[in-house]
């Protein structure tokens, strides 16, 4: 075990990443609780407008939102044998796998971005330069207030683990993970996939309940 792993109010490794782990899956039930909010009130406006909610999806990029669908299953699966390299002491596959992850998670802000400039160009940006002309113009705005709330706190939280990834992949250079301490890599990993199924949520919320166009 090399000195300096083991915090003075731990009694040993063990103990320690049991804490880190507890303190993560804290954190992620707070976050739960946060988006559990939003999806509650998206779920009840989306009652009382079904109609307007449905035409107002079809303003949004169904293959952009499938994409990005993609990139994400894709990114928890490297994120996971990135994990169980660093478990086995593969230092250069977990590597690897860490590296594809942070393309992977790039790529979908790429395309997420892309999608707002889109939306942005099309006037259908809730406030004063919203320029919907058709039909329920107002539940609109509401449905794409929801849609810019939650999908940029998404890409918000894709951020931050973009740069959590980041950090595990130099420490993993680094040679700081090894297969004895590899507990920062497990809580990465656990933060990648909760975000991951956030989306796995949003996506049919907003792009699929309009049915084809």
């Amino acid at each position: 075990m090399r000195d300096g792993v083991v915090a003075h109010q731990f009694d040993d490794l063990e103990q320690q990443n049991e804490a880190d782990r507890l303190g993560m899956w804290v954190f992620l039930i707070t976050e739960v609780l946060f988006f559990g909010g939003m999806f509650t009130a998206y779920i009840e406006y989306r009652t009382i407008h079904p109609q307007a909610f449905s035409i107002a999806s079809h303003h949004l990029d169904y293959w952009m939102g499938t994409i990005n669908t993609a990139l994400l299953l894709v990114s928890s699966m490297t994120m996971a044998l990135a994990v169980h390299g660093a478990q086995r002491g593969k230092r250069w596959i977990s590597a690897l796998f860490l590296f594809c992850t942070i393309v992977l998670g790039l790529g979908f802000l790429g395309v997420k971005f892309w999608e707002y400039a889109k939306h942005i160009n099309e006037g259908l940006v809730p406030g004063r330069g919203f320029k919907y002309m058709g039909p329920y113009a107002r539940e609109v705005e509401l449905f794409m207030s929801f849609y810019f709330l939650m999908t940029g706190m998404h890409a918000l939280h894709m951020t931050i683990g973009v740069c959590v990834v980041t950090v595990m992949l130099l420490l993993t250079l680094a040679g700081k993970i090894t297969r004895v301490y590899h507990s920062p890599i497990v809580i990465a990993g656990l933060y990648w996939h909760f975000v991951d199924i956030v989306w796995i949520f949003l996506y049919p919320c907003f792009y699929l309940i309009g049915g084809p166009k």
